[in-house]
């Protein structure tokens, strides 16, 4: 390890150097500031700006670009033009975007929150002007939509949708556009006076260049602590912001089970809505009431060896939009939720000490996922920065049922009635610094346990925003969990401080969490016990050079120990390169070194560990021009391992081809081989924990193909499909001093071959603003066995003939807002 040390020193000084060596070009200039017109005029948003009012409005004017050139103005022939107003109702936003030639607009239809090959032009709104919080709105020149809510916790959040309008038309020399945001689409405090922070953003797709009006600094943390102000903003009155989302689907499924007494067609029809309402000006409640989530993307599912559960995407709206606030802490894991029941896999394991299935039973239905009864979120800021959240859902128990040979049913409850709940509170401070309390609690009926978390994080940066100083205490309680009714409590911190501004930056990170600490049950968390040290170095060029338009360097270093009893687990080194070229193409390279582990994991058995292996590694990655029709990008990797001369290798190529502005493929294949592979793979009769040392293939085939009517009708469909097959050649025991004592008893068969064939087609369309009509099908064939050695396109063939699931449905939201409601029934 002193070598390494060393090498940690040499890097350090190198990196130091680095920052001496490049100061700063320019001083930055104070914000800029637009100031706010009232209105009375009727103005239509047509995308012309033919009406008077647009002559007298105040005019963002004078971008500068901060990529790839940083600093540099725009040409006059390239200029933006934008115009702002506000009336009692909402924001009017206005502009032109001028351009050399017609053809030099980048354009292609890709619906709602698809940037795709497309210019844009974006506003950036920081209401409470805290440089912490802000909604975004995005136009594309053929009227695509996108919007965002910005936060720490999230980055731009594009899950979250607001209902607003715009329009935009195409000219000779350019592009131009109005926007109308009303106020229910915002929100913002109570002040009769108020200043908002505020910077507009423009992309150019074919050059590569992003413009803002207010001077962007790539080498400065954050994008909103370099906002302007749109200032004098007076009597702003918002209004009754209630929104309701009802909604009625159909299903149709068939599936060919094939047998007397059971239809290979069922039928459903749903009805339920969800709600948002503005408690105030500045908090709304969101509710979800028998929600329907059966049109969302089916999971990547993956064949998993690794001790440690596999955390998906989530993509059910109601839990990606607008949680922002609940993500701080990283406790919050939202698939828990209506997840998979609390004993679905002890109802089937015979050894359990639960209530388990018996030998002369077999299952008739046994729920993979909790029935969601009911979600509600209320969040909001306060005009002195206090954030405030509240989550809280019902799932409803969920039983097993069970029959034996002679017939008799039983149900066994592999889930109870539970309540989930989240508090946050989070204040803004100055100098784009905060200070956060969340606590989870996870409450349920009957005997299981209760769960509680509570956690305080702080973030500091100083005034001058270059250095940051953070960190998290938490404390989690078992309830119940112990023998006798006990209370199991854990503790955990991290605690970082770092440079995040300027060419040089650099992260010093401390992560400990005890032995008890179990952050599970509303959180993702894999597994506790532990004391990590790392550390980040980075180097950013922001200046294009001869060859590049910027280039970034790292160094990430990583020790880690066991907490209890202290024991060294394993460390890490690495350096990583990437950089963006003159002709738009993205390049990057890794390299790194892992030395002799120890790995309290792999045995899956408390107190036992297995003496890994050292590996190093090396990866390569190129993609070419994106804003050309066919783009294609290539990574490698390689790895490899001192343990039996194992090797890893991953292969991945995505292609992409544009036809026309309306339809659009691409493919992406990833090939991951390895050989010689070791890890567990049993506990043998008498409790010896059996490894192996195997072969595995790994093929994962993903086809997408978008066509879009309009901007309003969207066609996607995507085709999957995995395959992964784990052939073991020799068993071993694991010893008790971690080492491995070759096993030829063990004659068990713990192969794997296991496909996963989906297709989620999509059609949506926006009928009105707000409300959509979609058709969904969902086609999935899942296979497992023990068959190995078939080759890839049989695996193929057999998974295609297998029995395959297919959903047909049909979903209509229809999007009521009571004041445009209101107005109707007048008229």
């Amino acid at each position: 390890m002193r070598r390494y040390l060393i090498i940690l020193i040499l890097c350090v000084c190198t990196f130091s150097g680095f920052s001496q060596a490049a100061p700063p070009k320019t001083q930055a200039a104070p914000p800029k500031t637009l100031p706010a017109k009232r209105t009375t005029a009727t103005i239509k948003i047509d995308g012309i700006l033919d009406e008077p009012a647009w002559k007298g409005a105040p005019a963002a004017l004078g971008y500068t670009e901060f990529r790839p050139t940083p600093f540099k103005k725009e040409e006059f022939a390239d200029r933006t033009e934008v115009y702002m107003l506000y009336n009692d109702e909402g924001i009017f936003l206005a502009g032109y975007c001028h351009e050399r030639t017609k053809d030099s607009i980048s354009s292609e239809l890709n619906g709602r929150d698809g940037f795709g090959n497309n210019d844009f032009i974006g506003f950036v709104i920081d209401t409470y002007k805290d440089r912490l919080n802000a909604f975004e709105y995005f136009i594309t020149p053929l009227n695509d939509q996108m919007d965002a809510k910005m936060s720490p916790a999230n980055g731009e959040d594009f899950t979250w949708n607001a209902v607003w309008k715009s329009a935009t038309v195409l000219h000779e020399d350019g592009w131009s556009f109005e926007i109308f945001i009303p106020f229910s689409a915002i929100r913002f405090s109570k002040e009769s006076l108020q200043d908002w922070g505020i910077n507009i953003t423009r992309r150019r797709q074919k050059t590569g260049q992003q413009v803002a009006w207010n001077t962007v600094d790539p080498t400065v943390n954050g994008f909103l602590t370099q906002e302007g102000f749109w200032t004098g903003l007076k009597d702003l009155h918002p209004p009754l912001r209630l929104q309701l989302f009802p909604y009625v689907s159909a299903y149709t499924n068939h599936y060919p089970y094939n047998q007397p007494g059971i239809s290979n067609w069922s039928n459903s029809l749903n009805g339920g809505m969800d709600l948002k309402y503005g408690i105030s000006q500045s908090f709304t409640l969101d509710m979800t009431l028998v929600p329907d989530f059966g049109q969302v993307q089916s999971d990547n599912l993956i064949l998993n060896l690794s001790p440690f559960e596999v955390k998906y995407n989530e993509n059910r709206p109601f839990f990606t939009e607008g949680t922002e606030l609940f993500n701080k802490g990283n406790l919050f894991y939202s698939r828990r939720v209506g997840g998979t029941p609390m004993h679905y896999y002890d109802v089937q394991d015979t050894t359990s000490s639960f209530a388990h299935i018996n030998p002369d039973e077999h299952f008739i239905s046994n729920p993979s996922e909790t029935r969601l009864l009911n979600a509600t979120k209320i969040s909001g800021r306060l005009k002195n920065g206090l954030g405030i959240g509240f989550f809280n859902a019902f799932t409803a128990a969920s039983d097993a049922v069970v029959e034996d040979n002679n017939g008799h049913r039983r149900e066994i409850e592999t889930s109870p009635l539970t309540n989930y709940n989240i508090v946050v509170l989070n204040q803004s401070l100055k100098y784009n610094s905060s200070l956060s309390f969340i606590n989870t609690n996870v409450m349920r009926e009957g005997p299981d346990y209760d769960a509680n978390v509570s956690a305080g994080l702080f973030d500091f940066n100083d005034k001058t925003n270059t250095w940051n100083l953070g960190g998290k205490v938490a404390v989690s309680s078992l309830y119940g969990y112990l023998p006798g009714n006990k209370t199991q409590t854990g503790y955990s911190h991290s605690i970082y401080f770092g440079k995040t501004s300027g060419h040089f930056n650099f992260v010093l990170d401390q992560d400990l969490t005890d032995d008890k600490f179990n952050s599970n049950d509303l959180g993702y968390f894999t597994n506790n016990n532990y004391l990590n040290h790392s550390l980040y170095l980075g180097y950013h060029w922001t200046d294009p050079g001869k060859w590049y338009n910027n280039l970034n360097l790292n160094f990430n270093g990583l020790y880690t120990d066991l907490y209890q009893p202290f024991t060294y687990q394993n460390a890490s080194i690495n350096v990583n390169a990437n950089a963006q070229l003159k002709n738009l193409w993205q390049i990057s390279s890794a390299i790194g070194y892992e030395p002799l582990n120890n790995n309290f994991y792999e045995p899956r058995v408390a107190g036992r560990v297995f003496k890994g292996w050292a590996d190093w590694y090396i990866n390569a990655f190129a993609q070419t021009n994106a804003n050309k029709r066919y783009s294609v990008s290539a990574q490698v990797f390689y790895v490899p391992r001192s343990f039996f001369f194992s090797r890893r290798y991953q292969f991945n190529v995505v292609q992409a081809y544009r036809f026309n502005k309306k339809f659009s493929v691409s493919y992406s294949l990833d090939l991951e081989p390895q050989t010689d592979n070791v890890g567990y793979a049993a506990i043998a009769t008498n409790n010896d924990i059996i490894f192996g040392r195997r072969d595995i293939k790994t093929v994962e085939n993903i086809l997408n193909v978008k066509y879009s009517f309009t901007n309003k009708i969207v066609l996607t469909t995507r085709v999957r499909h995995y395959w992964s097959e784990v052939n073991y050649k020799e068993f071993f025991t694991l010893q008790q001093d971690g080492g491995l004592q070759k096993n030829s008893s063990f004659t068990d068969n713990v192969n794997q071959n296991y496909n996963v064939f989906t297709v989620d087609m999509l059609c949506t369309w926006e009928f009105a603003p707000g409300s959509f009509i979609n058709l969904d099908w969902k086609n999935n064939t899942t296979t497992l066995d023990n068959t190995v050695g078939d080759g890839y396109l049989r695996n193929f063939n057999n998974t295609m003939i297998s029995p395959q699931n297919n959903n047909f449905s049909i979903k209509v939201i229809y999007f009521i807002d009571y004041l445009t409601l209101k107005k109707r029934l007048r008229g």
